[in-house]
C-alpha cells in the first residue's frame, strides 16, 4: 500500500511540475512580448526627441502646450450678420429713363432746301443702387447712375416703388442726392471714413437688377486711391478722387450702393471697379463717407456744392521730384504754383513749399490733400502745415470759392455765372413751346450779347434741347452740363419756326 501510495504521489508530483513548466513557458512569451513593446516605445520617443526637439514649427505639439485652432477676434470668426441686417433694407434699386437721339442724313430733305439732318429719339434705361440716409426719404447714389435721367424710380428692398426727385448732383465727386416721399424708412447711419484701417473687414451692399439687396465681404486694400475715372469722364480738373479700395465683390448695378463696416455704419459709396471685362476682377472703389456726407449736406441745403479752394497747383512728391527740387524727404504734396490773391497766396504759401498736413491729418498725395480741402466750404479756416527749406511752418488759411471770394454760392449765382460766360440769358421752355415744336425739353435763349453763343451764330429765340446728345431740361441743368464739359461741344436745338439747328462751340 505504501509503495502504491508513493508511486501515486510521485506521479502526481511530476504531473504538477510538468503543468507548471507549461505555464512558465507561456508566461515567458508574454513577458518577452511586453519587453519588446516597451523597448520599441522608448526607442520611438528617443528618436522623436532627437529629430524634433529643436523644431521651430509654430504648430508643433508638445505635452505641455494646449492645442487650438488659429482664429480671429478673440477666438471667433467675424460675424457679418448684424451689419448686413442693419443695411440691406436701406439699400435701394434705382432705375432711370432717358432719351437719346440718333442722327442721320436724309438726302431727300436736303434736295428741297433743308439741311438733310434728321434725328430719331430713342428711350433708354439704366440702373444702379442707392442708400437711404434718413427716415424721411433722402437717398445718396452716384451721379453716373442718374446722369441724363428724365425719370427716376426707386424700388425698396420690400418691393415698394416710388418716383424720386433729384435734389442735386456733383459730377466732380460722382455723388447725387434723391428724395422720395415716404416716412419711417430704414436708413444707414454715417460712419467716419477717417477711422477706416487698411485690412479692416467691410461689406459691400447693393441692389442690382432689382434682385433685392446683395451682400459681399472683403477687406480695405488701400485708401486715397486716384484712378482717373471721374476726370476721365469729362468732369475736368475739378474732379476729386480719393477712393477707398476694397476687394469686396462689386459688379455693374452696385454703383451707388453702401460700403459699411462691421458695425453697419456707412463708410463709403461704392462707385467703380477696375476691370478689363466689365465684371469684378478683385478691385472696387468707394467715395469716402466723410467726403460724400459733406457733398450731400451741401446739395440738400444749398442745391449746389459749396467747395472751398486753396488756390494752388499741386503734384505728388516722388524721388525724381525731390532730387530735382532739393527736397530733404520724399513726403507731402509739392506746390508748383500759387493763384494770385487766392487763399494760399493770402497766407504767404509759395511755389516750392511742400504741404504735409491739413489740420491734424497728414497728406502725402494730391488725392489726400484734395479730399481734406473738399470737406470745407468757402470762408472756412484750416490749418495748413508745410515745409520750406527744410523748416516746418503752420499757417491758418481762409478758403475761397471758385470766384476767389469767401462767399457761399447760391444755385442762382451759378446760373448767372454760366449766363455771363456764354453771353446770354435763358429761360425754361414752356409747355406751349414744347407741344408746338414737338420736343420734350429745352432751354430758350432769351437774349444774346457778346459772348460764346453769339460767336457761334446762335440767335435769340433758339431753344437748346441737347448738348453732346445729352438732354437739357432747365437753366440749372444747362449750367450743370456745361460744368462737366471741356473743349469743343455740339449744341442742338430748334428755332420757333421749327427749324432744327446744330452749333459747334469751344468752351
Amino acid at each position: 500500500m505504501l509503495k502504491k501510495a508513493a508511486k501515486c504521489n510521485i506521479g502526481t508530483y511530476f504531473a504538477v511540475i510538468q503543468q507548471n513548466l507549461k505555464k512558465y513557458r507561456s508566461m515567458k512569451r508574454y513577458i518577452a512580448g511586453f519587453a519588446l513593446a516597451l523597448v520599441g516605445g522608448v526607442a520611438a520617443l528617443s528618436i522623436d526627441k532627437l529629430l524634433f526637439s529643436n523644431s521651430s514649427d509654430p504648430v508643433a505639439v508638445t505635452a505641455n502646450v494646449p492645442v487650438q485652432f488659429t482664429s480671429l477676434q478673440g477666438g471667433k470668426l467675424p460675424d457679418f450678420t448684424p451689419a448686413a441686417q442693419q443695411t440691406i433694407h436701406a439699400v435701394v434699386h434705382v432705375t432711370t429713363k432717358f432719351t437719346t437721339t440718333q442722327t442721320y442724313f436724309d438726302p431727300f430733305q436736303g434736295m428741297f432746301g433743308g439741311n438733310g439732318i434728321q434725328t430719331i429719339p430713342q428711350e433708354r434705361q439704366s440702373s444702379g443702387s442707392g442708400v437711404i440716409i434718413s427716415q424721411d426719404g433722402y437717398i445718396v447714389t452716384n451721379y453716373h447712375v442718374i446722369e441724363e435721367a428724365e425719370e427716376i424710380q426707386v424700388t425698396l428692398n420690400d418691393k415698394r416703388a416710388f418716383t424720386a426727385e433729384l435734389i442735386g448732383a456733383d459730377p466732380n465727386t460722382d455723388i447725387a442726392v434723391l428724395k422720395i416721399e415716404e416716412e419711417k424708412l430704414p436708413y444707414v447711419n454715417w460712419g467716419n471714413s477717417d477711422d477706416v484701417l487698411i485690412g479692416e473687414w467691410v461689406l459691400a451692399v447693393g441692389n442690382p437688377f432689382n434682385l433685392t439687396s446683395t451682400v459681399t465681404a472683403g477687406i480695405v486694400s488701400a485708401k486715397a486711391r486716384n484712378i482717373n475715372i471721374i476726370s476721365g469722364n469729362g468732369s475736368g480738373p475739378g474732379a476729386v478722387e480719393s477712393f477707398i479700395q476694397t476687394d469686396a465683390a462689386v459688379n455693374p448695378g452696385n454703383s451707388g450702393g453702401a460700403l459699411v463696416n462691421t458695425a453697419g455704419q456707412l463708410i463709403g459709396i461704392n462707385t467703380a471697379i477696375a476691370s478689363q471685362s466689365g465684371t469684378f476682377a478683385g478691385y472696387s472703389f468707394a467715395v469716402p463717407s466723410n467726403l460724400a456726407k459733406k457733398i450731400v449736406n451741401d446739395l440738400v441745403e444749398f442745391g449746389t456744392v459749396q467747395r472751398g479752394y486753396l488756390g494752388v497747383n499741386i503734384q505728388d512728391v516722388n524721388a525724381k521730384l525731390a532730387k530735382e527740387k532739393g527736397l530733404d524727404k520724399v513726403e507731402g504734396v509739392y506746390v508748383s504754383g500759387v493763384l494770385t490773391n487766392g487763399a494760399a497766396d493770402a497766407a504767404d504759401i509759395e511755389t516750392g513749399d511742400v504741404i504735409t498736413a491739413v489740420g491734424k491729418v497728414k497728406v502725402n498725395t494730391v488725392a489726400e490733400l484734395q479730399e481734406q480741402i473738399n470737406r470745407h466750404r468757402p470762408g472756412d479756416k484750416v490749418t495748413i502745415t508745410y515745409k520750406r527749406n527744410g523748416n516746418e511752418v503752420q499757417e491758418i488759411v481762409t478758403l475761397k470759392n471758385k470766384n476767389n471770394t469767401t462767399d457761399l454760392i447760391s444755385k442762382e449765382d451759378e446760373v448767372n455765372a454760366a449766363e455771363s460766360a456764354l453771353g446770354a440769358t435763358f429761360s425754361d421752355a414752356t409747355d406751349d413751346d414744347m407741344n408746338r415744336l414737338g420736343i420734350k425739353n429745352g432751354v430758350k435763349v432769351e437774349d444774346v450779347a457778346a459772348g460764346k453763343l453769339q460767336a457761334a451764330g446762335i440767335k435769340k429765340g433758339f431753344i437748346i434741347t441737347g448738348i453732346d446728345k445729352q438732354p437739357v431740361k432747365s437753366s440749372a441743368d444747362l449750367k450743370k452740363i456745361l460744368d462737366t464739359k471741356k473743349g469743343g461741344i455740339l449744341i442742338e436745338g430748334v428755332y420757333p419756326n421749327g427749324m432744327k439747328a446744330y452749333y459747334a462751340l469751344a468752351l
